[in-house]
């Protein structure tokens, strides 16, 4: 069985095009098999481009688990001034993300692999629908290695269902040194906003609740 988070889907492309209106922006984005959310904007994605709050108008934003874009490309229209970093361990997930770029005529969108990332490079905004489905394990490896990469002053906004643990993730967050709060729920999903204590260091990230 293949899942949107397998670095080469096996597939069969079938693309299609979605047109997303937010508020203050709109864009036309190419989807496909194989990569998360395939026809549609979800509905936690959905709930955090509107009710996220702005991102810094300059510096590096992270879209984690960027899928065909939809946040990188919300993101950069967002924040013309800033480099906004698409990461995915997909293949066609960051070749899609970086067509939408294109398309949407975004050149401050920079589509990578994890460990294309320069490890010198902090964030001070991380937005994420994080891929639950890979196991609490290897999500909280995820999580804390690239919240652990914000600024001083940085926040992550993740949008998690929650009855896929959203609650207990929250609480697993701030055991491990990243202070969470909710700032919506709507359509079974809880929209989250963390930052990195200053003594994140003293604090162990492999505590599980």
């Amino acid at each position: 069985m293949a899942h949107y988070f397998d670095e080469q889907p096996g597939v069969t492309s079938d693309r299609r095009t979605v047109d997303v209106a937010l508020p203050d922006v709109a864009f036309t984005m190419v989807t496909d098999r194989g990569v998360f959310s395939h026809g549609h904007v979800d509905t936690g994605t959905a709930l955090l481009l509107r009710e996220a709050p702005l991102p810094p108008a300059s510096g590096d934003l992270l879209d984690l688990g960027c899928g065909s874009g939809a946040i990188a490309l919300a993101l950069a229209l967002r924040s013309p001034a800033a480099t906004v970093w698409a990461i995915d361990t997909n293949e066609r997930a960051r070749e899609l993300t970086m067509h939408n770029a294109e398309r949407n005529g975004l050149g401050n969108i920079r589509a990578a692999a994890p460990s294309e990332v320069p490890p010198d490079v902090r964030f001070t905004t991380i937005w994420s629908n994080p891929p639950i489905r890979i196991g609490k394990a290897a999500l909280h490896d995820l999580l804390a290695g690239w919240l652990d990469r914000l600024t001083s002053d940085g926040t992550a906004v993740l949008v998690v269902q929650k009855h896929l643990g959203a609650d207990s993730l929250q609480r697993w967050l701030d055991h491990a040194g990243f202070p969470t709060r909710r700032i919506a729920s709507r359509a079974g999903f809880r929209l989250f906003e963390s930052r990195r204590a200053a003594d994140r260091a003293l604090i162990d990230p492999t505590i599980s609740h």
